[in-house]
């Protein structure tokens, strides 16, 4: 029983949905005051859910209907499960188990597949582009992310449990403070702004190219799970990265504050990285993966190998 409230109330999906909509919220204020706009109220998120969730859903003629369907909540669970097994270990770091740090990264490319098979499934060429782009996409950064992830478990001694990682770094220092570190660090915000399909590297979705690509079929009720997916992934790929290099939330006194902190810093950079540069093209982003981004990965691991 404990296990499902977790699982669905906090820290899993209600608390991650209501969060990651004040999240999408702030990224969306934001993006109005640099555009000289006032921007939308606090609720907007919850209206756009509402309002979304009360259309009609249709199902393309010619698409597989089970599918089309189904990957929206293949998607928000993969994401409910990582954000679940992430507060778990913030809230209790010896709740932790061998190899979580793994099965997190797995689970985060949940997200993206789903979209992928979605976009295939919806009998549309549009959305078939856009699955090919997300696809390609895929292939372009997780090289990178997965070897600047790494660093911190070089850097620990090989530790790949959540709860280890976060000890290590209260005990000793945190991992973006050593010069590896550093270096993975900007490593995972690039990849993360790719992982969460904003500027530069919306291609995949491309509103003025493709109309959408994958959502260009979904209406009603799936599209609101896909956009609340997309929110809370907004809240949970930012803190998965503040457990990883910046020593996660420690609940106690102002510590806490200061985590908080950390959390707002990566949207700040996100919004800001969305805000000030054009997109790339699909080609231009998987030359920029795989050459100066894996090549900083690569030089990430090797200073974290020899200490530094």
């Amino acid at each position: 029983m404990n296990l499902i409230f977790n699982f669905l109330v906090f820290p899993g999906f209600l608390f991650t949905a209501v969060i990651g909509c004040l999240a999408s919220w702030i990224d969306r204020k934001v993006t109005a005051r640099v555009q000289w706009r006032v921007g939308p109220p606090i609720l907007q998120p919850f209206y756009d859910l509402v309002k979304l969730s009360g259309k009609e859903t249709i199902v393309p003629r010619g698409g597989a209907r089970l599918t089309f369907l189904a990957m929206p909540i293949v998607a928000l669970s993969a994401i409910t499960l990582v954000s679940t097994l992430i507060w778990r270990v913030l809230l209790s770091p010896q709740t932790t188990f061998l190899g979580d740090l793994i099965v997190v990264i797995y689970l985060l490319t949940i997200p993206s597949i789903a979209l992928i098979i979605s976009g295939a499934a919806s009998a549309n060429p549009l959305a078939s582009l856009g699955a090919s782009r997300e696809m390609k996409l895929i292939l372009g950064y997780e090289l990178p992310f997965i070897l600047a992830i790494f660093v911190p478990v070089i850097k620990a001694n090989g530790i790949i449990r959540l709860g280890e990682l976060l000890a290590w770094q209260w005990t000793n220092h945190i991992f973006v403070g050593s010069l590896s570190g550093f270096i993975a660090f900007i490593v995972v915000i690039l990849c993360m702004q790719a992982k969460l399909g904003l500027v530069p590297f919306d291609a995949p979705e491309a509103e003025t190219e493709i109309i959408a690509g994958p959502y260009i079929e979904y209406s009603g009720t799936p599209l609101a799970i896909y956009k609340l997916t997309r929110w809370m992934m907004l809240f949970v790929i930012p803190m998965f990265l503040v457990v990883i290099f910046m020593g996660g939330i420690n609940f106690s006194g102002w510590h806490i504050l200061w985590g908080i902190l950390k959390y707002v810093l990566l949207l700040v950079i996100i919004v800001l990285i969305r805000n000030t540069n054009p997109r790339l093209r699909i080609d231009q982003a998987m030359k920029f993966f795989w050459g100066p981004v894996t090549g900083l990965a690569i030089l990430a691991v090797i200073l974290a190998l020899l200490g530094l």
